[in-house]
């Protein structure tokens, strides 16, 4: 199943607007996880912005009063199997259509960080490096990369020898090493070529 994207559709920013962020894009192991976030404009956040450049510890932070101030917060993903299905890209897409589904309240508008837009059920924008650009992205980076990064945690628990509470699924060093040794888990995406070399295909 392919799932298209619309390029760089421009609408005016009024009404209720979501910001969309995926992470996990780059890791060899476990889902892409998407948030959606509408933002309470009587509650604004300070420090909202690229998850990236925050500390573990500001990410979690404002996790916590995303959750607590937002008028609503969406979470979707899309499983390793989409992912070697479908590939990671569209993968991507899927996750952030599930995210904005499962708001509570319909946005008329999503932005969305990047090149390009999911098939939405409301106009859409991509904003390229948006999670530094919009408060409502960057609070969607937050919310996915915590959730994902929560979640590489809880498989390190069951996969302790693979070290993903440190690289968090990311083709490190580390990570090659302890896939040559240890063998590639029912977890790590198979479509991925550092991952495809070690199985043979």
């Amino acid at each position: 199943m392919n799932y298209q994207v619309d390029m760089n559709l421009k609408e005016p920013r009024v009404g209720v607007i979501c910001g969309v962020d995926e992470a996990g894009r780059g890791p060899l192991f476990g889902d892409v996880v998407a948030a959606a976030v509408i933002l309470d404009a009587k509650h604004p956040i300070s420090g909202l912005g690229d998850s990236k450049k925050l500390t573990e510890k500001t990410r979690e932070r404002l996790y916590d009063q995303i959750f607590q101030h937002a008028i609503s917060v969406g979470v979707g993903r899309a499983s390793v199997e989409e992912i070697d299905e479908i590939n990671i890209l569209q993968a991507s897409m899927l996750a952030m259509k599930r995210a904005v589904e499962n708001l509570q309240v319909t946005p008329d508008l999503a932005l969305i960080d990047g090149n390009r837009c999911p098939i939405l059920n409301c106009a859409s924008e991509a904003i390229i490096k948006g999670d530094a650009k919009e408060v409502t992205i960057g609070a969607a980076s937050i919310i996915a990369k915590v959730t994902r990064d929560r979640e590489m945690l809880e498989w390190h628990t069951l996969y302790p020898y693979y070290g993903l509470d440190k690289h968090k699924g990311y083709p490190t060093q580390a990570h090659m090493r302890a896939l040559q040794e240890y063998g590639v888990s029912p977890q790590h995406r198979r479509s991925f070529a550092p991952v495809r070399r070690l199985i043979g295909n």
